[in-house]
């Protein structure tokens, strides 16, 4: 799949100028070029691109590449232009550029393509126009599955669960009962939603633990997108919502009952405890722990391994993992830690003495 540049410069609504003449710098006034037919066919780094590739600078570190690449043109802010020593599609946020451009120049294969024959489909199954099911998919009774909506090989679909228009769920993917998926969702290979809940009773006797029945659904809504092997949890009594524009990494647990507020992306390895409502916009870094039944304020950054242990009310950052130190060092932290209580009680000791 190959654009011209031109082509290139308006689908991403950039400016395309050209080095002047009279030397290989961009410059302020370089004029402004309406057609350019060299052929793009590819995205690359500064470092690693040819000609044929597209590369962008959104990362003020890494400008001294951009003195040196070979690629035919580079997405840049109007600032970074004036150094740029090839064509140039100017814009005001160039990582949003290589976002459509990546878009664009995607090569990914679907999911599914028609209806494979060894797809079991129940007969009770709803499926819209333009729908794709891979080898070996189960679709069960009650099922609907909108218009162009995408079963990647060995999928299960289980009974009355809902698809939305244009959603697409990768290779062995499974959909529990009753679960409603939006629009425009897009679902990477095992992921299980709508699995039980953590739910049990602790019960006298031999066997400890009575299972409670998950009697709630998942509810997710448009343009979300979950990673690989990610879970979801079915909730117990009331539904597990996942709200429109949320975007999950691979290997998430989400458990019974939690609410996830639109647009709030988190990354791999997280994990949601039961019951717990999470804001709008948030954003939760990879290995952070989040205690059940407590709320998260809209528009809160949780950086790498935070444990979140009770409800954040106020918007901001919030950090409680230790970096990393050479183990030596660390070790005498450790023992430091470990004599904070005694040495507290000494200073409040020492303060009686002076108050006296």
């Amino acid at each position: 799949m190959s654009h011209t540049l031109s082509d290139i410069a308006q689908k991403i609504s950039a400016t395309l100028i050209h080095p002047s003449a009279d030397n290989s710098t961009l410059t302020s006034h370089a004029t402004n070029v309406n057609l350019d037919s060299t052929l793009i066919t590819g995205l690359a780094t500064l470092a690693n691109a040819q000609a044929g590739q597209i590369a962008f600078l959104a990362n003020s570190k890494y400008q001294q590449q951009l003195l040196t690449t070979k690629a035919s043109a580079v997405i840049v802010s109007a600032e970074a232009a004036k150094s740029c020593p090839v064509s140039a599609l100017v814009m005001d946020n160039p990582y949003m550029g290589y976002a459509i451009l990546a878009n664009l120049l995607d090569t990914t294969p679907a999911a599914a393509e028609g209806i494979h024959a060894s797809a079991v489909i129940s007969p009770t199954a709803t499926l819209g126009e333009n729908v794709s099911i891979g080898a070996n998919a189960v679709i069960e009774s009650g099922v609907k599955l909108a218009d162009n909506v995408c079963i990647g090989a060995g999928c299960f679909i289980g009974k009355n669960a809902v698809i939305g228009e244009s959603t697409k769920l990768w290779a062995n993917s499974s959909v529990y009962h009753s679960v409603v998926i939006g629009k425009h969702c897009l679902i990477q290979a095992n992921t299980v939603i709508g699995s039980d809940g953590f739910g049990y009773a602790p019960v006298p006797g031999q066997y400890k633990w009575h299972k409670i029945p998950q009697l709630g659904s998942v509810i997710i809504g448009d343009h979300v997108e979950i990673g690989a092997s990610t879970t979801i949890d079915r909730g117990a009594l009331d539904n597990t919502e996942i709200k429109d524009g949320v975007i999950l990494d691979n290997q998430i647990q989400i458990a019974h009952n939690v609410i996830i507020g639109e647009n709030t992306a988190m990354a791999a390895c997280s994990v949601i405890a039961g019951s717990t409502v999470i804001g709008k916009n948030c954003t939760i870094a990879g290995l952070v722990g989040i205690n059940g039944h407590i709320n998260i304020a809209d528009n809160c950054v949780f950086t790498g391994m935070s444990m979140v242990t009770k409800s954040i009310k106020t918007a901001g950052a919030y950090s409680s993992g230790t970096p990393v130190a050479p183990n030596s060092e660390w070790h005498k932290t450790n023992a430091r830690i470990k004599r904070l209580d005694s040495l507290n009680k000494r200073v409040k000791a020492l303060e009686k003495q002076l108050n006296k």
